[in-house]
């Protein structure tokens, strides 16, 4: 009796081994695998995890988690590599998660770790740490994207790449990238080989920068000597040279006033030649900003130079844009100048949204879909004629403009505007005796000297963009510089930001005197190039 209950109430051995293979294969395909890729939200690199689950169904291919159309044209591509080259695509229902699901993802960068996780969906992939980027073609090809540049080195300055599997085409600009081991493939299938073997050693030798370059307080400085245009070429006009000298040395605003055809923005274009050296993190940053602008740089440690002319729009020149938020001409002259010929022309709108990025060194775009915050550490340079005619301040023309007409031409430039320009110079006329005195080597062996001071006092901001605490620190007045000092702010009336002014430009002129402190010299020469109200 008991052994018929027991037989009754117990499976037979064959039944039990195979309720135990169907758990087995149902544990089996319930396997999540997982692989981190990135997004930019803005100019900042967000981390997803692309998660895929292979389930008993209608065969079937979904992407899901606020997936762009570039990505859901991804699955496409996937199939059609994955058949290319050989491999089976499942027949099973795929779900592929882009994680967190409330950030909007886009980019074709997003195709390989799609490919991946299809490819191995019978194996368990459990590599932490590993980022995988890359764009495929339909015949398993694994190509570079725009986006490469800005995600790695935004996740790099975040601290959270280590490593990262890339296509071997985008190796020329992402090696500048130091700090990051990318293990670089070519198709598909190598690919599969790196995740299969766990083979994960870089195959990348790190970029090495063929600039001049010297090293202080242990960190790299590079700078170019390409003078493509000479300050030889300017005859005369001693007084804007050295003002065009001193901005250069301490990265300060800088307007020129004079007669058409004096030299204004001959000065101005031969400025970006004898700018001060950049550090590695500068130049990548300078770079990142011209691949979000889809250009190519070229990694040279020469500092951007952007001049936009008087009739672009508000939107080209602080970036903007309907539905995403571009960068603009201002972003684009990050860690170099902007150059603003005619200034008195550009709009009122542009002129006063100015001088946020003047004073914050960054530009903010909000729109209804996107609000993003670009880099924008600027040298500020601008041209313009004393008059509408433009003949003012001539001994030869006489000038046709009305004193009504000046008054308006002058008053387009706000005085908190100007407030933001450190040093101010009016040009004279030209004469034929005028001949070239300094050349573009010269000064720029001048900005140098000013440079290696600057740094070995240990400053981490060049003179022309200290803050009011590193002002106090670092700008030191003797004695009589003091007094002189004193004695302008009560005939001049001088604002808060104009003494603050006045001591970077004293600092900067002392640099180049090899001065410890500001001194009377320093400090008198400074202030002849104040504006004159």
């Amino acid at each position: 009796m008991n052994a018929k209950t027991n037989s009754g109430n117990l499976p037979p051995k064959s039944q039990t081994i195979q309720v135990k293979s169907v758990k087995q294969k149902e544990k089996e395909q319930a396997i999540v695998n997982r692989l981190t890729c990135a997004t930019l939200e803005g100019v900042n690199a967000k981390v997803i995890e692309v998660e895929a689950t292979f389930t008993k169904g209608l065969p079937g291919f979904s992407v899901v988690g606020l997936a762009s159309n570039d990505i859901q044209e991804a699955k496409e591509r996937t199939k059609s590599a994955l058949l290319t080259n050989e491999f089976v695509f499942p027949p099973l229902k795929i779900t592929v998660n882009l994680s967190p699901s409330d950030i909007k993802k886009s980019g074709t960068h997003f195709d390989l770790s799609l490919a991946l996780l299809i490819a191995l969906n019978k194996t368990i992939i459990e590599e932490e740490g590993l980022f995988v980027f890359g764009e495929l073609g339909l015949d398993g090809k694994v190509k570079t994207s725009s986006m490469l540049f800005p995600l790695v080195l935004s996740l790099k300055e975040q601290g959270l790449i280590k490593r990262a599997i890339v296509p071997k085409e985008s190796i020329t600009y992402l090696s500048h990238i130091s700090g990051v081991d990318f293990i670089a493939v070519d198709t598909l299938s190598e690919a599969i080989q790196i995740l299969k073997s766990k083979n994960f050693k870089a195959n990348v030798q790190a970029f090495s920068y063929e600039s001049e370059s010297f090293i202080l307080r242990d960190t790299p400085y590079y700078f170019e000597k390409k003078y493509e245009s000479d300050f030889l070429d300017v005859k005369g006009q001693s007084v804007a040279k050295r003002a065009s000298l001193i901005a250069a040395a301490g990265m300060h605003n800088f307007l020129m006033e004079g007669n058409p055809g004096c030299g204004k923005s001959m000065i101005a274009k031969r400025i970006k030649d004898i700018l001060p050296p950049l550090y590695e993190e500068e130049i990548l940053s300078i770079a990142k900003h011209q691949f979000l602008d889809g250009a190519t740089p070229s990694f040279s440690a020469l500092r951007p130079i952007r001049a936009p002319h008087h009739t672009a729009t508000s939107a080209s020149i602080f970036g903007g844009g309907s539905v995403t938020a571009k960068i603009g001409e201002v972003a684009l002259a990050h860690k170099g100048i902007l150059f603003f010929d005619e200034l008195p022309h550009f709009s009122k709108n542009v002129l006063e949204a100015l001088r946020e990025p003047l004073q914050d060194r960054k530009v903010h775009i909000a729109r209804v879909n996107a609000k993003i915050e670009y880099e924008a550490d600027i040298m500020f340079v601008a041209a313009q004629n004393p008059c509408p005619c433009g003949n003012l301040l001539s001994k030869i023309k006489s000038c046709r403009c009305s004193e009504v007409e000046i008054k308006r031409y002058q008053n387009k430039l706000s005085d908190p505007f100007l407030d933001r320009i450190d040093i101010f110079v009016v040009m004279q006329e030209v004469q034929s005796s005028d001949k070239g005195d300094v050349s573009s080597r010269q000064m720029h062996e001048e900005v140098l000297k000013a440079f290696k001071m600057q740094k070995q006092r240990g400053q981490q901001r060049l003179n022309g963009k200290l803050t009011e605490e590193e002002i106090e620190t670092y700008c030191i007045l003797d004695e009589n510089a003091s007094k002189i000092l004193e004695g302008a702010i009560g005939k001049f009336g001088l604002s808060h930001r104009s003494i603050a002014s006045v001591k970077k430009i004293g600092r900067t002129i002392a640099d180049l005197n090899s001065h410890e402190k500001i001194e009377k010299s320093d400090i008198l020469e400074a202030l002849s190039y104040r504006r004159r109200k």
